[in-house]
């Protein structure tokens, strides 16, 4: 079983524990507990579909945005790793500043558009 998924228990466990508290982002416990659970389900996503290159996509989730950093190999694996982040529940939207090997590292694209 995949780290990330042993240590989801217990971040929730400590977010439930936190419930009505702000924590020191402005986030409720709430919200904490809604951006793990997209950030979760990405990586989830990300494994079954590119298991070798998991390690290389970050995925941060605040306020509903997801923010994708690392490398990929491809163009076309930027863009499926775009489209996973897109598929999951609970995105407002995407950031996608994942870098292509071997290319120079280019200013960041806009973020997708809000559903």
């Amino acid at each position: 079983m995949p780290t990330y998924l042993r240590a989801l228990p217990s971040m929730m466990l400590a977010l439930v524990l936190a419930a009505g508290c702000q924590s020191v982002t402005g986030q409720t416990a709430g919200e904490l507990v809604d951006d793990a659970t997209i950030t979760s389900s990405v990586k989830t996503k990300l494994t079954a579909e590119r298991p070798r290159n998991i390690a290389a996509i970050g995925v941060d989730t605040e306020n509903g945005v997801v923010v994708l950093t690392g490398q990929v190999e491809t163009l076309a694996q930027r863009q499926r790793a775009e489209q996973i982040a897109q598929s999951t529940s609970g995105f407002k939207r995407v950031v996608n500043p994942l870098q292509i090997q071997g290319q120079p590292a280019a200013s960041p694209p806009p973020a997708t558009t809000p559903r």
